[in-house]
Formats: structure tokens, sequence, C-alpha cells
């Protein structure tokens, strides 16, 4: 017979009992790393700066700034866009966060 071939569950790491230890420990991990992102942030910019946008690493927004300058001159539609643009940098800047913090734990599954 084949060495290793006709070991028992013990020999392997401690069959189920093991792996779901391995699990939790994981799983406590992941919730330890996820409630650290809900600290941390990430700040975006459009317009030279005349919009700000911070974003949570669990994709909340926290708050959006528009100086008052812009406004003086701005139409709503160059405004709106504006804003979008840098929301949505936030938020590409919060997942890259999140995967940088979560990437070792999830084994490379996207958030």
């Amino acid at each position: 017979m084949a060495k290793g071939f006709n070991r028992g569950p013990a020999a392997m790491g401690g069959g189920q009992s093991g792996m779901m230890q391995q699990l939790q420990k994981l799983q406590k991990q992941m919730e330890e790393a996820q409630a650290k992102l809900a600290d941390e942030t990430v700040t975006a910019t459009a317009g030279g700066g005349a919009i700000k946008v911070t974003m949570t690493g669990d994709q909340k927004c926290r708050e959006v700034v528009i100086d008052p300058e812009l406004l003086k001159d701005a139409d709503a539609e160059m405004l709106q866009d504006l804003v979008l643009s840098a929301v949505n940098m936030a938020l590409d800047q919060s997942r890259e966060l999140a995967n940088q913090k979560l990437g070792p734990l999830s084994g490379g599954l996207p958030f």
C-alpha cells in the first residue's frame, strides 16, 4: 500500500472539526478587517479640487465638499458631472482599499 494512502481523518489536520475551526478563525479575521475598513477613508477630488468626496472603506459616502467659488460660475450640468466623477473615483479607491485589506483573507474574491 502507498505511504499515507489509508490514513484516517485525524492524520489530515483534524478532519471536519479542524476545518470548522479554520473557517471560524477566517470568519473572525474577515469581520475584524471589515470593521477596520469602516473606519478608514479615501478622498477623491474633481474639477481641480473644487469637488471633494470622502468615502469609507466599506463604500459609505461620508462627505461631499463643494468649493463655493465653483458655484459662482458653474452651471447645473457641469456641477453634476464633477460630483458624479468625484463619487465614482472615491468608490473606485474605496474598492481598491477593500481589496488590499480583505484580498489576502478572501482568496481573491472581489468586493
